[in-house]
């Protein structure tokens, strides 16, 4: 898919709590970019709320307009493109110099670490509880779900997660995530624990058919769920890994990072 400027888009005022993940006090100095010829930003289509493609056709997302606001604050906004490719082709893109950044949900590892910067988390994506509206625990914690069964996809990072965090519950395992909230629907399960953006949009919408709600939480862990979504960059532009980290801060302490959140939340994943 061919590059694609970014145009300015209209501003939502509101505000929402997110977890902290930049110091307002901080100072992280703008590095000097006068040299930048073209910020070329790689996505892909396939990450919904983060990047897809909308109605009209064109590349949209929580990333897009992030990216936006980016250029805006590091005044590079003629300079700046988003561009769309397959997730496998990602890195090789970037390696061979036909992006300058990406930003498309690239789990950080020890591996890529080695051989690209990354900058800040800016979001980090928590783990929930989900439970049935006509079968609440007794309580208000996860502590009323003591004994309960609670189920997981099997053999992912929520289960380990599930089991480490929560000795106490009966993890029941299920093959999938369809499997998993049909469990809870029809009462098999006391609770559900998972994504909690997949189980927030879940709850919320036609799917469930009103028939659970969130639960305590949320959960955040960097061992079990990863260090958090980040902007990645070839090794050798760290620079520009810090200027994203500039930005970010910026957006942070302005409130925009929690606009363009909540043009693609509108369900509050930190809270019910």
């Amino acid at each position: 898919m061919a590059a694609v400027p970014l145009p300015a888009v209209a501003q939502d005022r509101s505000t929402v709590d997110l977890p902290i993940l930049f110091d307002t006090r901080e100072r992280i100095a703008r590095p000097d970019l006068s040299g930048i010829v073209r910020l070329r930003f790689l996505t892909t289509v396939d990450f919904p709320p983060f990047n897809f493609i909308d109605q009209t056709g064109k590349l949209a997302g929580f990333h897009v307009d992030l990216v936006r606001e980016i250029c805006r604050e590091l005044q590079l906004t003629d300079k700046c493109q988003i561009q769309a490719v397959t997730f496998p082709e990602l890195e090789t893109a970037l390696s061979d110099g036909n992006g300058e950044a990406i930003v498309a949900g690239v789990a950080v590892t020890a591996d890529l670490r080695k051989r690209f910067a990354f900058s800040r988390p800016f979001m980090r994506l928590p783990a929930r509880f989900a439970v049935a509206k006509a079968r609440l625990p007794s309580g208000e914690t996860a502590a009323a779900l003591d004994g309960k069964a609670v189920g997981v996809v099997a053999a992912s990072a929520h289960e380990a997660m599930l089991k480490a965090f929560f000795p106490r519950v009966t993890a029941q395992a299920f093959p999938d995530r369809a499997a998993l909230l049909a469990a809870l629907k029809d009462g098999k399960v006391d609770a559900v624990f998972g994504d909690g953006m997949q189980l927030a949009f879940w709850t919320s919408g036609s799917e469930s058919a009103g028939c659970c709600r969130l639960f305590d939480g949320p959960y955040l862990s960097e061992t079990f769920l990863g260090e958090g979504l980040t902007i990645m960059v070839r090794k050798e532009d760290e620079a520009l890994a810090g200027a994203m980290d500039h930005a970010l801060l910026a957006l942070s302490r302005s409130g925009r990072l929690q606009e363009i959140y909540l043009r693609y939340f509108p369900i509050n994943l930190y809270g019910g």
